[in-house]
Order: C-alpha cells, then sequence, then structure tokens
C-alpha cells in the first residue's frame, strides 16, 4: 500500500522516475543509462545500494510499480519497474521546484573558505592553486565529453557544469594570485583577538 507522503525530492529520486517516464527498467538498466548519457556528474549513484534504498522508497509511496520479476530471486536487479500516473506528476512538480528554487546543498568549498584563515597565507595559496589545477582537468574532461551530436535540451547540464566550472576557476585563480603576491593576507593573532572582543561584546549585550 502505498505511503501517506511521497518521499522528499533527491537528484537520485528524480532520475530514476525521469529514466522510467521513458521505458520500464531494471536497477542495472537505470545505473546503465545514468553512464551512457552522462549523467553520472550531476547524480550521485554511488553504491547500488543507495540505488535500490531510492527505489523501495518510490515504491512504497507508490510512484512506481513492479511490471514483472526474474525468475531468479536471488538478482533484484532483474525486477522491472515502471512509473505511475502518481509518479509522472510527483516527478514534474519536483522538476519544476528545482528549478525554480535554488538549494541550500551546503557544498564543502564554501564551508573550507569561511574558516581559511585557520591556514597562513603561504599554506592557503598552494591550496587553492592546486584546486585551480583539479577545476582546469574538469573544464577539460567536460570538454572532451562531447562525442555525438545532441539537441541542446539534452545537454543543459553540462553546459551548466562548464560554465559553473569557469567561473569558479576565474575566481579561485584569482584569489591564488591575491594571496601569493600579498594583496590578501592575515594574523591569526589578530583574528583570534578580534573573535574575542565580538564574543565578550555579545555576552554584554
Amino acid at each position: 500500500m502505498p505511503s501517506a507522503s511521497p518521499p522528499r525530492s533527491s537528484s537520485l529520486a528524480l532520475t530514476v522516475l525521469s529514466l522510467l517516464s521513458y521505458q520500464p527498467l531494471h536497477p542495472y538498466g537505470i545505473r546503465r543509462l545514468i553512464k551512457q548519457w552522462g549523467k553520472e556528474q550531476v547524480v550521485n549513484v554511488g553504491q547500488p545500494a543507495s540505488l535500490y534504498r531510492t527505489i523501495e522508497r518510490l515504491l512504497e509511496a507508490g510512484l512506481i510499480s513492479v511490471l514483472e520479476t526474474g525468475r531468479d530471486q536471488r538478482y533484484p536487479e532483474r525486477t522491472v519497474y515502471e512509473i505511475t500516473s502518481s509518479g509522472r506528476e510527483t516527478a514534474k512538480t519536483w522538476l519544476t521546484d528545482m528549478l525554480a528554487r535554488p538549494a541550500n546543498e551546503f557544498p564543502q568549498f564554501p564551508t573550507a573558505l569561511s574558516y581559511l584563515m585557520l591556514l597562513p597565507p603561504d599554506e592557503a595559496a598552494p591550496a587553492l592553486a592546486a584546486r585551480a589545477a583539479s577545476l582546469r582537468k574538469q573544464l577539460e574532461a567536460l570538454s572532451a565529453a562531447g562525442g555525438v551530436p545532441l539537441p541542446r535540451v539534452t545537454t543543459l547540464d553540462e553546459e551548466y557544469l562548464r560554465a559553473v566550472t569557469e567561473a569558479e576557476l576565474t575566481w579561485v585563480e584569482g584569489v591564488a594570485e591575491d594571496l601569493a603576491t600579498g594583496r590578501l593576507t592575515w594574523d591569526a593573532a589578530e583574528l583570534i583577538a578580534l573573535a574575542a572582543g565580538q564574543d565578550r561584546a555579545f555576552m554584554d549585550s
């Protein structure tokens, strides 16, 4: 029996519903299409268990259903799933919401930047230079990913990733240069004293 409320939206859940909108699939087929279409850059499939858990939640919510099951029950990937009418409506709702509203996903990099002052400038500079080198490799990989020409609407995710990566690379290179040239610097003792002063002011308020 379907659960009272649909599961929370996630990139993987939306991917499963979207792929099943095209055709019924078993879990192995879903993983294969994600890789064939290059979508592993935008959705974290992770271990097979994460996909199975997502499928179970969608099944319990009545968003997908079992179309058929293979004879050998030892292999859960032999179970073929199809999307339900409720699943199609839920996928459209999730998709519209993800497109319209930026999500606070709390990525690691902004967190690390907020505590950059824990490193001395001469250690922060090479760390950011190394990130810039990694970003350049990512851009090269994204550029090399283009194979058979496809309609633009099918590759908007790659286009977005290139734009975001290019923007981040430009910014990181600028900060790394400011660190290397001394335009951006700090003194740990002064920052600790400043934080202590702010803490006392807060306690006294």
